[in-house]
């Protein structure tokens, strides 16, 4: 019998050895990047178009294509045929698609903000027509095609494409001061959106934003760049209590040339408005300082009279979302946790609740849009468990529900306008994405792109698979899933090597496919570590309450759940219970910093990359959202602040920062680097010299790093690397 298990655990040990092992190059070169459908862009009737590159000419093109056959049927423009522009980066139809805005040079400027260089393109005449000769930013066709709104240096500008002429509409504009149409950075970072000028329906009037930040303070970052004297970034940031931008909204009259300030009562942001289906009719949202409270305006652009016709509150706060849809009657779609999970509302034009769509004990994550012909709303849920993601249609009046989606694991719908076909990107901890094309009623036609290359490819490594299981703890039972060596004994001893983010209302733990850290936690896995993701108190998806328990407490509980989680694991007989370490970035950053202070008798090892060291630090939205100011909640703050437990530390801490993030500054390192300093604690450093909050751009920069922190937790984490076999 050991003759034959010997022989069994010889073959098995050659098998592994023929297959190879995965390297921080190849990860970080792209050897195993998934192939990906160009970003479609849904025509009206049952096209698409894609934005093509082809490599022989040199030239981009926008294509169009069939839903119905997935082929191509035209090209719509090519730059090969305009004299004037050899390439283009991006590109925006016009309502009744018979011109196009393309954009070139295209610069980012924050997160979300880019500065570019645009023309307009007649398909008919195949004109080409420069709108600005400076770099502009969102220029928008108006609905009736004759004109564009843009903005340039903080103001908001008219381009009649009949006469060629430009309007300034608002001059007040000025850099970190007054911004008309454009949304600060803290709007940008935290609200999501950038473009904050919409045109009505019937290009009668433009609705804007004015942000007020000149008594907002000001944020400074050193670009030490590759000059003898380094410059300054300089802009507008509020930290968490201090002063907002003022915002204002406003209604510009195209015809009478006259801006009228909208008045919504008392309120500190403004983080969504839109046009309804009437021509006449605005929505606009508004949220005080705590986020607790939600209006819900509509506003009258002939008398510029208000109503209030939705209110919502929460004990801790309530989210925004993109779900607000307007029907033809002007009756809505909104989207709600109130019942203590997200679901879908139906609601009259005056605000009455006509019916709540869907309901359970599960999330609805994602709204489609409605098919008003049909009655039927389209969305994604985790009705098939947390982890997942499925795609349902259901009737408006809450009936005939139908599931789009077969497989279990993340699915995502992308519909045409009419909603007659979606492309449904399915993945799995086991599958790479597949795009395949389904009817509205979930009739599979045609698969579009797969994966196996990249699936036949990872045959020859040694890949271990994801095991997603319940984590069960004294503080609750926690979504968890792990990687362990392919040739795992459990008869053996393994250092633990946990990763999370943990923020609120995020996911760490879901099945779907690798991420580029997934193939760096195998290439771990293969060194003899044993890797696991937990999330804890304050993730998402499983319910508000879930959700919210850590609000004005961030860093409290979600600290406990991994201490707790790491303590558990470390009962498990395979697991080397003085061998283990904890890492993060961003808010996971903040977390791993905790957990090796206040969990300094479990972890032995941490890495925070671009961690918060003090919420304090932090923008107003973000921070406020969860905590209330620093003012009205200073324990809540201090507590939790990894600067205030610096003389904990007894294990080994690699701190990780660039020194240009403009989203968690460098500030929070240096403070918790002095911290250190001063209560004589050693720990290891790395900068990344002007690298924002990704630390990515700049030759190798990801590869570096991901090589410094590897051997970091080689020398800070022990293997057995003798593996033992008792028969």
């Amino acid at each position: 019998m050991k003759k034959i298990l010997l022989l069994f655990i010889a073959i098995t040990s050659i098998a592994n050895a023929q297959k190879k092992d995965f390297t921080l190059e190849e990860i970080w070169n792209g050897s195993f990047r998934t192939e990906r459908m160009n970003e479609l862009n849904s025509m009206n009737g049952d096209f698409y178009t894609l934005l093509n590159f082809n490599r022989e000419t040199r030239s981009t093109s926008v294509d169009k294509y069939s839903y119905e056959t997935l082929e191509k049927v035209g090209t719509i423009v090519d730059s090969k045929n305009l004299n004037n522009l050899k390439y283009f980066e991006t590109y925006a139809f016009n309502n009744n698609e018979t011109k196009l805005i393309l954009g070139v040079d295209i610069e980012p400027i924050y997160r979300r903000s880019t500065l570019g260089i645009f023309y307009v393109y007649d398909i008919a005449s195949k004109s080409l027509q420069l709108i600005d000769k400076d770099k502009i930013q969102e220029p928008t066709f108006s609905p009736d095609s004759k004109k564009i709104a843009y903005a340039k240096n903080n103001n908001i500008y008219i381009k009649n494409l009949e006469t060629n002429t430009t309007t300034q509409i608002t001059f007040d504009g000025k850099k970190n001061n007054i911004i008309n149409g454009i949304c600060d950075w803290v709007y940008e970072e935290e609200f999501a959106f950038v473009r904050a000028f919409k045109w009505s329906n019937d290009s009668k009037n433009i609705a804007y934003l004015r942000f007020d930040e000149s008594e907002v303070p000001t944020f400074s970052m050193d670009i030490y760049g590759k000059t003898l004297y380094p410059t300054q970034k300089v802009f507008k940031y509020p930290k968490a209590g201090e002063k907002n931008s003022i915002v204002t909204l406003n209604l510009y009259n195209v015809s009478n040339q006259k801006s009228t300030k909208i008045d919504l009562g008392n309120y500190e942001y403004i983080p969504r408005f839109k046009w309804t289906k009437d021509a006449n009719i605005l929505s606009a949202t508004t949220l005080n300082r705590h986020q607790n409270n939600l209006n819900l305006y509509i506003v009258n652009a002939n008398d510029f009279t208000t109503k209030i016709i939705l209110n919502e509150t929460d004990p801790a706060y309530v989210d925004v979302t993109d779900n607000l849809t307007f029907l033809k009657d002007n009756s809505f779609i909104w989207t709600s946790e109130k019942d203590g999970f997200n679901h879908i509302y139906y609601y009259s034009k005056n605000g009455k609740l006509i019916n709540q769509v869907t309901k359970g004990n599960w999330e609805v994550t994602d709204f489609y849009g409605v098919d008003e012909n049909l009655k039927t709303v389209f969305y994604q849920s985790t009705e098939n468990g947390s982890i997942n993601r499925t795609v349902y249609s259901i009737k408006l009046n809450g009936k005939n529900k139908t599931l789009l989606s077969a497989n279990t694991g993340t699915n995502d719908a992308s519909f045409s306008k009419n909603k007659h076909y979606f492309i449904n990107t399915f993945s799995s901890a086991s599958t790479p994405p597949i795009y395949t094309l389904y009817s509205e009623n979930g009739k599979k036609l045609k698969e579009v792109l797969n994966n196996n290359a990249l699936a036949n490819k990872l045959k020859d490594y040694q890949l271990s698979p994801k095991e997603f299981f319940t984590l069960k703890t004294p503080n609750g039972n926690f979504n968890a899933w792990m990687i362990k060596p392919t040739n795992f004994n459990p008869k053996n001893k393994y250092p633990l090597f946990m990763t999370q983010y943990s923020g609120p209302g995020s996911q760490s733990v879901s099945n779907s496919w690798n991420s580029y850290n997934d193939y760096w936690y195998e290439l771990l896995a293969e060194k003899g570590y044993v890797i696991v993701c937990v999330d804890g108190r304050g993730t998402g998806f499983k319910g508000r309450d879930f959700k919210k328990v850590t609000y004005k407490e961030l860093g409290k509980y979600e600290v406990q759940d991994q201490i707790e989680a790491a303590k558990e694991l470390g009962k498990k007989p395979f697991i080397d219970a003085s061998e283990i370490g904890i890492w993060g970035w961003s808010y996971g950053g903040f977390m791993s910093a905790n957990c090796i202070l206040k969990g300094n008798d479990v972890f032995k090892m941490a890495i925070a990359v671009a961690p918060v060291t003090s919420w304090r630090f932090y923008d107003s939205i973000y921070t406020e959202r969860y905590m209330q100011t620093p003012q009205e909640n200073p324990s809540g703050y201090d507590d939790n602040s990894p600067l205030n437990f610096a003389n904990q530390l007894k294990g080994k801490l690699l701190l990780v920062h660039g020194s240009g993030d403009d989203n968690v500054h460098f500030q929070n390192s240096m403070r918790f680097s002095n911290a250190l300093i001063e209560a004589n604690k050693p720990f290891d450093e790395a900068i990344y010299p002007d690298r924002t909050h990704g630390i990515y751009r700049g030759k190798n920069t990801r590869l570096h790093l991901y090589n410094k922190m590897t051997k970091f937790i080689e020398q800070n984490l022990k293997t057995n690397k003798q593996l033992t076999i008792k028969l």
